[in-house]
């Protein structure tokens, strides 16, 4: 049984009972996923993507909906008494889901499992209190988990085996039609509408800056449900070329010299890459109020929550402005050997995430833990 309750979960959970599949032929799956679930196989009973939110308070509008759900997958669990449960993500109600399948003696696995390294450090002690078998994706998750005397397996984060690119960098620019002697810097405005429009209009002002001061070269790279008709809004006043890459994040992040980014996995990315960039994040003021002051997030960017310490800049809610964007890339371009310092902290935040092969570790914990055998 499976119950993943985000896009990103089900698209870890798919890879990772793919390969359980592969080893496993007679594997039936069920429960709670969306369409990379749907396209393994797997029986979906329950699809909450379409009410996934960011932030705290937010995900209070469909509260209701989400006992609903959950009501549905307690009754799934006790009726067909699965070999195992794969909990993916979606910590708040997997926690619940965890507390069930332990009431009934049946194993789990959790994999992305709830940030008790980020704040509230007393879900790590439920989980273990569950039996929960922990499939650690960061080094800092493994260590809070151990600590709370919860059964871990470090087994890394899968970005590791998605974010390769083969090329050099002077390839690519050639394929992307980038400057080969121009300092390149690519934009990342976001997936969501509400990021772009937060965020792009700051980085376009401080883009037309550097590009007159310092001749840089802009490239916007843009995410699937982000339009040329929508983007045109931002983009029809500028006074200098900024192409719109789709479908080369990672060839784009390889080629350029510097991104400014919205948070989120794109930073991961990012430092897997090795490329030095700037983190912008702007959210709702209730959910900024309660990360920073109720539940003190000290860090956004993954990176930095991996190394303790602000590695790449992160200008939050209102300090994300042009000017001090400008700044912050006007320093690096002036001093090179800061940027140099950076990409050595961003190679020790990719040794931090292990050596690869996650969802294959991840795989074979599953295939232990439930007991799986062919014939």
């Amino acid at each position: 049984m499976v119950s993943a309750g985000e896009v990103s979960g089900d698209m870890h959970a798919a890879a990772v009972l793919k390969e359980v599949k592969n080893k496993i032929k007679q594997t039936e799956i069920f429960g709670m996923g969306s369409t990379a679930l749907l396209d393994l196989g797997a029986e979906i009973l329950i699809d909450p993507t379409a009410i996934s939110t960011i932030g705290y308070l937010e995900a209070f509008k469909n509260i209701g909906q989400h006992f609903k759900n959950l009501k549905q997958m307690r009754q799934l669990l006790k009726k067909r008494q699965p070999d195992l449960v794969f909990l993916v993500d979606y910590s708040a109600f997997n926690m619940r889901l965890a507390k069930s399948c332990s009431q009934l003696g049946i194993p789990a696995v959790n994999y992305f499992p709830p940030s008790a390294w980020v704040y509230n450090r007393r879900r790590a002690d439920k989980m273990a209190a569950y039996g929960t078998n922990i499939a650690a994706v960061f080094p800092m998750e493994r260590d809070v988990y151990q600590a709370a005397g919860a059964d871990v397996t470090f087994v890394g984060h899968p970005l590791l085996d998605l974010v390769k690119v083969q090329a050099s960098s002077s390839e690519l620019r050639a394929e992307l039609k980038l400057s080969k002697v121009r300092k390149v810097i690519a934009l990342f405005p976001g997936s969501r509408h509400s990021e772009v429009e937060s965020l792009l209009p700051e980085m376009i002002k401080a883009a037309a800056r550097l590009h007159k001061d310092y001749q840089t070269e802009f490239v916007l790279a843009a995410a699937a449900g982000i339009t040329d008709q929508f983007l045109a809004k931002f983009l029809d006043k500028i006074d200098f070329d900024l192409p719109v890459l789709r479908g080369s994040n990672y060839k784009i992040m390889k080629a350029a010299d510097l991104l400014l980014i919205a948070s989120g996995t794109t930073s991961l990315e990012a430092a897997i890459l090795n490329t030095p960039h700037l983190l912008g994040y702007h959210s709702a003021f209730t959910t900024y109020l309660l990360a920073k002051y109720i539940f003190k997030v000290k860090f956004v960017g993954l990176p930095n929550i991996i190394m303790q310490k602000e590695i790449i800049p992160e200008l939050l809610q209102n300090d994300f402005t042009a000017a001090k964007i400008y700044r912050q890339v006007a320093d690096w371009l002036e001093n090179p050997v800061k940027l140099q310092q950076l990409k050595s902290e961003l190679a020790v935040v990719r040794k931090k995430l292990g050596g690869g092969g996650a969802v294959k570790k991840t795989a074979e914990l599953l295939i232990d833990k439930g007991g799986l055998r062919n014939g």
